[in-house]
This record gives C-alpha cells, sequence and structure tokens, in this order.
C-alpha cells in the first residue's frame, strides 16, 4: 500500500492565507485620477502633475477616449524636440492611450504594463470613466508583483555570469508563489514575464554586439509564448530577418544566437532538444521566407511537416521586434481562415493525440504506474484550444484565453469551454505542485508523474480531467464532419 510519506508534497506558507485568490487592478487603485484638459497648455499641464504629486495626466477625447500624458512625454518629447511648453496638450496627446478595464486581473495588468513598454496606464469602468491609474510601483505589495524584484535584477544584469545567477533564481520564485497558494495560471504567467527579460537581456549582451537588433524579430514559442511555462520548460524561439540580409549574414546571426542557447543553458533553462530555435535554419528565415512557408503550409499543410510548424507558429509571441508588423502567427492565423481543407486538417492532427490515461505502450512495459501530464493530458487541451482559436478567428495565445474566445462556438460549446478551463487550471496546478515537490528533494522536474506519489485527491482529479478531455475530443470529431468546411 501506498502510505503519506510516499506522496510529494508541497509546504504552504503560513501567511499566505489571508491573500485573495484573485486580485483586479481595481484593488491596486489608491488616489484619485490626474484630469485635465486637451486645451490645457503643457506647462499647466506639469504644473497640474506637480500640484498633485503625480508624473501623469489624463486628456479626455471624447467617445469615451482617454490620451494620457506623463512626465517622461514632456521630457522626451517635448523639451527634447525643442517644442514649446505652451501648446495645447491636445497637439501632442493626438491618440487613444491603451486603458484596463477595471475588472482585468492583477496578473494580466502587470502582463500589459511590462509588454507594451509602458509606465503607466489608466483603469476605466464600465462606463469608460477613469477610476485611476496603476504603474508597476502598485503592484509591490501585490501577489502578482512577486517577480518584480527578480525581474528587474534580471533586467540590469551587467554581464552574462550574473544574467545566469539572477535567472537561477527562478525554480525559487515558482516555489514559493506555489506555496503562497497562487493561482496556477498566475504563476505561469510571473514565470513567463521573468524568462522573457531573461531571454531579453540575453539578447543585449550577447546578439547585440554582433548583429544589428534592427535586422531581425526574436519570436517566442511554445509554452512561454502562451504565457504557461513550468519548471523545465522548453525556451522555444524563432527568428525573422529582414530580406536585406544575405544568407553569410544569416549563418554568422545563426552562430550568435547558438552562443545565446548556451547562455540560456547555463542560466538553468531547458533550450529545446529538438531544434525548435532561432539558431536553426527551420526557425529563422527572412520576412519572405516565412511568408512563402506559411503559404505552403495552408496550401500543402502534409508536405514537409506543414501541420507542426503551422500549430507552433500560431503560439509565437513577437518578444523583441525590429518591425511592429512582424506578427507571422496572425498572418498564419488570416491564412487558415480562407482554406477550409487546411482547418480540417488542423483539426484532425489536433484531435489525433488522445487524452488517456494508459497507452498500450505502458501495457507492454509495465508502466502504468506512470503518467505524463503534459503528452497524454495538457497537450491534447491545448491542441483543442489553439484549434477552437482558428475556427473563431481568434488570435489570443494563451489557452485559457483560447478557450473562452471560442466558448459558445459551433465547436465548442459554453459547457465544454468552461470544464476544459477548469481542467487546465486543475492539471496545472497538480503539475507545479508534483514539480515544486520535486525540486525541493533535490530531483529534476518533470512532466511523468508517479501516480502513487500523488494524493488520492489528485490522482482522482487527473483521471476525471483526462475523461473530460478525451470526451471533448469525441464530441469535436463528431461534430468536425459538418462544421469545419462551413
Amino acid at each position: 500500500m501506498t502510505g503519506p510519506a510516499d506522496q510529494l508534497t508541497v509546504a504552504h506558507r503560513r501567511d499566505a492565507s489571508g491573500v485573495p485568490a484573485s486580485r483586479t487592478v481595481a484593488d491596486l487603485l489608491r488616489t484619485a485620477p490626474v484630469i485635465g484638459r486637451a486645451d490645457m497648455t503643457v506647462r499647466q499641464a506639469a504644473a497640474l502633475m506637480t500640484e498633485r504629486g503625480q508624473d501623469y495626466v489624463v486628456i479626455p477625447l471624447g467617445d469615451g477616449r482617454h490620451g494620457l500624458l506623463t512626465d517622461a512625454d514632456i521630457r522626451g518629447r517635448i523639451v527634447a524636440a525643442g517644442l514649446d511648453v505652451d501648446i495645447p496638450v491636445g497637439e501632442v496627446v493626438d491618440r487613444p492611450a491603451f486603458v484596463l478595464d477595471a475588472r482585468t486581473p492583477t496578473v494580466d495588468a502587470l502582463t500589459e504594463l511590462l509588454d507594451r513598454g509602458l509606465h503607466v496606464i489608466p483603469v476605466c469602468d464600465d462606463g469608460g470613466a477613469v477610476l485611476g491609474v496603476i504603474g508597476k510601483g502598485d503592484f509591490v505589495a501585490d501577489p502578482a508583483g512577486a517577480s518584480m524584484p527578480l525581474r528587474e535584477q534580471v533586467s540590469r544584469s551587467g554581464d552574462v555570469a550574473e544574467l545566469q545567477s539572477h535567472a537561477r533564481r527562478i525554480p525559487q520564485l515558482v516555489a514559493d508563489l506555489v506555496r503562497r497558494d497562487r493561482p496556477a495560471h498566475e504563476i505561469a504567467r510571473v514565470t513567463s514575464l521573468i524568462v522573457d527579460a531573461v531571454v531579453v537581456r540575453g539578447l543585449e549582451l550577447v546578439v547585440d554586439p554582433r548583429v544589428d537588433p534592427a535586422s531581425y524579430t526574436w519570436v517566442s514559442l511554445g509554452s512561454n509564448a502562451r504565457r504557461e511555462p513550468v519548471l523545465g520548460s522548453d525556451i522555444d524561439s524563432a527568428a525573422v530577418f529582414d530580406d536585406s540580409l544575405d544568407p553569410a549574414s544569416l549563418d554568422t546571426c545563426r552562430r550568435v544566437f547558438a552562443e545565446l542557447d548556451d547562455v540560456l543553458r547555463g542560466a538553468g533553462m531547458t533550450v529545446d532538444a529538438k531544434g525548435v530555435v532561432a539558431s536553426k535554419p527551420l526557425f529563422s528565415r527572412t520576412r519572405s521566407a516565412w511568408e512563402s512557408a506559411v503559404r505552403a503550409w495552408v496550401g500543402e499543410p502534409l508536405d514537409n511537416r506543414g501541420l507542426i510548424f503551422t500549430s507552433l507558429v500560431l503560439d509565437g509571441r513577437p518578444l523583441r521586434s525590429a518591425s511592429p508588423g512582424v506578427r507571422i502567427g496572425d498572418r498564419l492565423s488570416a491564412a487558415l481562415r480562407t482554406d477550409p481543407r487546411a482547418r480540417r486538417l488542423l483539426l484532425e492532427d489536433a484531435l489525433a493525440n488522445k487524452a488517456r490515461l494508459r497507452t498500450m505502450r505502458d501495457v507492454l512495459t509495465g508502466r502504468g504506474g506512470t503518467f505524463d501530464l503534459k503528452t497524454h493530458a495538457l497537450t491534447p487541451l491545448v491542441n483543442i484550444a489553439r484549434w477552437a482559436a482558428v475556427a473563431v478567428d481568434s488570435t489570443e495565445r494563451n489557452t485559457r484565453e483560447r478557450l473562452r474566445a471560442a466558448s459558445g462556438s459551433p465547436m465548442l460549446s459554453e459547457d465544454d469551454a468552461a470544464t476544459l478551463l477548469e481542467v487546465f487550471d486543475v492539471l496545472q496546478r497538480i503539475r507545479l505542485r508534483y514539480q515544486v515537490a520535486q525540486f525541493d528533494r533535490g530531483e529534476t522536474p518533470t512532466d511523468v508523474v508517479e501516480m502513487k506519489r500523488l494524493s488520492p485527491l489528485d490522482r482522482s482529479l487527473v483521471a476525471q480531467a483526462v475523461r473530460e478531455i478525451a470526451g471533448a475530443q469525441r464530441r469535436m470529431t463528431g461534430m468536425s464532419h459538418y462544421q469545419v468546411d462551413r
């Protein structure tokens, strides 16, 4: 019999019980917003900032839109450019600012803030009224902001050795968040923000001195692109080069990218062993070559591993872009919308990897006591979500957001979407807890779990999760016969 001593468990922090599992950006607001007018001068706006002790002013633009003028804008766009500070703010703030709904989860708000490189973001209610503004400092006391100190240290690393030293602390941060009982999707999102910072700083330290940053766009692939990494997740990547680069220059870039791969390995990260990395020609092409490849994959998806590449690129997220227009995944989604045959084959491929507790290989080799959470449960679910997003013309990359986007569509009912979302969260939570328990014991975190080391409740949850995914696959298979081509 299996006893408690055989099970892998994670000790919980006593100080975590008072922190709510879900917080919204509205919980971060502490002061009333600084609101100005489009007809006020920049000088008056600066005086208003000083008076209110803030470094921004929100400018209503009409139609529920808002502009934003910050202290950094005044210094960089006006004073440094030699413009008159007595010009109307409306001439400077000439486009709507990015805003957040007050109900946005704090971890999503932090992601938007960092991804967009913004200092502050206005927060609005349902009617479009500004409730306040959030910046990096507002996340210090929030669980979602637990990554901020480490991320800042990573971004300021002076050399490769310092970068690797900071990056090797990622497992400790993940373990701490698990002990605090933070939601699995929040932990994964926070982890991805730090991984992004490590890769970007690696590019700055290793690649930029020898490769013009304006000549390529770095694209994150796989689980980190979807913002779903766990301990030991591969760092998958691709690169989109400017068409002006010649073959010799491309080879040079790839050799430098390979050096970055080694740096990341030295940082304790797993660089994809199958070659899904920007240092390989298959995943580093010129823009025109990528566009030709997209057309080929859609036109002949069964040739040259087109379906595999399609799934990988659909998850792609530009991490550092030389050109904001480089979004190969979005172009692939657009191409798939016009080709029913390619969509059908993509669905068949997505459903081919069946969710199951035991495979025939397990039976023949006597390995029925282990279960690969990723291969036999999470990957089939991720595949369903990816295809469902394509089916409803959604460009979402995160599995949870893809399920939400496709909920209620002909191929994915609201009930199925809600169930799969819950199943995804359950599996990721079990996966993270198991890996952190392995980490605590000095073992290498893995996706292959020994069922006897799970608690009886977790074993039951895994079995139920697999049944739910398999059921959704069967229903989608039945529906596909008359829905996909419509």
